[in-house]
């Protein structure tokens, strides 16, 4: 029995790579439908996005990744989501299949990619599994508080949510799939600055979704 399957792509300022990403997406078979949701983007996002096939949900204002995932699923009722980065760079139909598959098939409730990453790939099973292109279903996500779900929090908390719930996940290695990388599009100094923001908040999300979890919000 076939499962709709909606892919959902949080993008700010990603022109770049948002059309091929798209793109890959909907030359898979089991996506039925692809949503992009440009989170105030101030580039050609939401038209390059909209122009490759994808249904466009523009938000006026940034509210953060987060945000931008929750917009998307209030634009549909597939019981299947498939979450993307819109930076991505060589994403292709199998790579969507994997990901997919062990969600499709019962053996995982959460799927996530692991990205090549050269010859640094094998160390990446030790690090926090904060990757942005995950399979689930749309219910984990409803489950989660909201407030746990801003900005770079999202990862860490469905990782959670699936973890304190003896929820199966786990990770894929998906060859030939990389990103566009922040100093690629801001320069080393201000690349800096993010990441050490991005791990930052990837830290305290670790510490409130436990907070969450002892207050019986999960």
């Amino acid at each position: 029995m076939s499962v709709r399957v909606a892919a959902i792509i949080p993008a700010y300022d990603e022109e770049t790579t948002v059309a091929d990403v798209v793109r890959a997406v909907r030359t898979s078979p089991l996506v039925s439908e692809t949503i992009v949701v440009s989170d105030a983007s101030t580039d050609r996002t939401a038209a390059v996005a909209r122009e490759a096939g994808a249904r466009v949900v523009e938000r006026p204002t940034n509210g953060g990744k987060g945000a931008a995932v929750l917009s998307g699923l209030a634009m549909t009722d597939a019981p299947l989501v498939l979450l993307l980065d819109a930076d991505l760079v060589g994403l292709t139909a199998d790579h969507v299949e994997r990901l997919l598959a062990p969600v499709l098939d019962g053996s995982r409730v959460m799927n996530c990619s692991q990205r090549d990453r050269g010859w640094f790939t094998p160390f990446t099973r030790w690090l926090p599994l904060v990757s942005g292109e995950r399979a689930l279903p749309r219910e984990i996500i409803e489950r989660v508080p909201p407030h746990l779900l801003r900005g770079f929090q999202l990862e860490e908390a469905l990782n959670y949510y699936c973890r304190r719930n003896r929820l199966p996940y786990g990770s894929v290695p998906l060859p030939g799939l990389t990103m566009r990388r922040k100093f690629q599009k801001v320069g080393w100094r201000k690349a800096l600055v993010q990441y050490v923001r991005m791990w930052t908040v990837v830290a305290k999300a670790m510490i409130l979704v436990r907070i969450a979890a002892l207050k019986g919000e999960f």
